[in-house]
């Protein structure tokens, strides 16, 4: 009996010492500190303002008059005058996809004017209507807006427009002037009655059916521009890059500088009209020229009916053809060109020297002329002179009844032939050949190298 109570003892002091390990002071029992909140209860959620800080618009006709950003809740209609009026600088207009549309039967307002003097302003994201129709002789009417996007008297800066289409309006879809940091981008206008897109800076843009200037900037940059008109399809004061051009009465494309990689069309005026160079371009016309640069046409391609295919100062790897006038002209030196005129006209005119050049006559005209000297060339006429050059050296000139080569003062090496007139003329023959059917071979004043 003693053992068990011995042994209850022992157990009892092991129980009371695991315990009192394990027991947490008083001092600690205090450390969780003042359970007394700090402040009041504070929101937690964002107020509709913080989610959305723009200014909603859900009804026109609306003037923004303060600084800001606003947006478009829904489509808006107006029946008269304008729909949205911008009168503050430092606006941004958002209209998140809807339309902007007009049924105003005297077209008097603007899908959105911008009023004078105004800057920093954006306009992205939708599209501006109206009703006007082009009745296919260039005259514009029906109802809807004036204008798409417009200012009265004094142009805008530091504008930008940005994924807006527009069409139906009376006289201009987007005009910003092309005086001051203006930029259009991605924009589309379509059958208003004069200029489409006006602006310093335009970029991957079109604007088709336009009564005046389809596409007017400083810079024009992967667009494309139709004016039904005597308008331009692009007109580029400086440059145009990657563009397509047309118009029916005015120049397809002008650039006051350079054009390059742009393609340009027009009925009666200009195809491409380049002030100095066009790089890589084409221009085609049915009575204008097709392709015209003040300087230098390099890698270019034109054509036209009835006027002349390409003209520049000069050209270099270019084609230039003609139904009736002169296929390609320069100025001054054409180098690996080729030209043709399917009428009277020369196939090829270089007013100093032609190299490595090819030219063809369907008529009277000289299949390739050289004022002053012609190398490595090639000329073939009807009934003019096959080639005619005042100094020709390693050239071919061929015709069926006009002279087959003509050189002034010198042909060395050079050869030529015709069907019922002389082969080969010139003062000086220097290893040269001449053949004719039924008139004289070769006549020369002076003869080296040969019979």
């Amino acid at each position: 009996m003693k053992n068990e109570e011995r042994k209850f003892t022992k157990t009892k002091l092991v129980i009371l010492t695991l315990i009192s390990a394990f027991s947490l002071q008083p001092s600690a029992l205090l450390a969780q500190g003042s359970l007394t909140p700090p402040g009041a209860p504070a929101p937690t959620m964002k107020t509709l303002t913080q989610v959305e800080p723009r200014t909603p618009i859900a009804a026109a006709p609306f003037t923004i008059s303060t600084p800001g950003a606003y947006y478009l809740t829904t489509n808006l209609t107006v029946t008269l005058g304008n729909a949205i009026t911008i009168a503050a600088s430092g606006v941004t207009l958002d209209l998140s996809g809807f339309t902007i549309a007009s049924t105003d039967a005297n077209d008097t307002g603007n899908g959105i004017l911008l009023n004078n003097g105004l800057s920093d302003i954006a306009i992205v994201n939708g599209h501006i209507n109206g009703g006007v129709t082009n009745n296919g002789s260039g005259v514009y009417s029906g109802p809807g807006f004036a204008n798409g996007i417009a200012y009265p008297n004094t142009a805008p800066v530091n504008t930008r427009v940005a994924n807006i289409s527009i069409s139906g309006c009376r006289y201009y879809g987007i005009f910003l002037n092309s005086g001051d940091s203006t930029v259009v981008e991605s924009c589309t206008v379509r059958t208003v009655g004069s200029y489409g897109i006006c602006a310093s800076t335009i970029k991957s843009s079109v604007a088709a059916d336009c009564g005046g200037n389809a596409i007017s900037g400083i810079q024009v940059l992967d667009s494309q521009g139709g004016s039904t008109g005597s308008g331009y399809g692009i007109y580029a004061n400086i440059t145009a890059q990657n563009c397509f051009g047309a118009s029916s009465g005015g120049y397809g494309i002008y650039t006051g500088a350079t054009a390059q990689n742009c393609s340009g069309s027009s009925l009666i005026s200009y195809g491409l009209y380049a002030n100095y160079n066009a790089l890589n371009c084409s221009g085609t016309s049915s009575s204008g020229t097709g392709l015209y640069a003040g300087g230098t046409a390099e890698n270019c391609y034109s054509a036209s009916t009835s006027g002349t295919g390409l003209n520049a100062d000069t050209a270099q790897n270019c084609y230039g053809y003609s139904s009736t006038s002169a296929g390609l002209v320069a100025g001054t030196i054409a180098q690996n060109c080729h030209g043709s005129s399917n009428g009277n006209g020369n196939g090829l005119y270089a007013y100093y020297n032609a190299q490595n050049c090819y030219g063809t006559s369907g008529g009277s005209g000289y299949g390739l002329y050289a004022h002053y000297k012609a190398l490595n060339c090639y000329g073939s006429s009807s009934s003019g002179y096959g080639l005619f050059a005042y100094n020709a050296l390693s050239c071919t000139g061929i015709s069926n009844s006009g002279i087959g080569l003509w050189a002034w003062y010198i042909a060395q090496n050079c050869i030529g032939t015709s069907s019922s007139s002389t082969g080969l003329s010139t003062d000086l023959a220097n290893s040269c050949y001449g053949y004719s059917t039924s008139g004289p071979a070769l006549t020369a004043g002076y003869k080296c190298n040969m019979p």
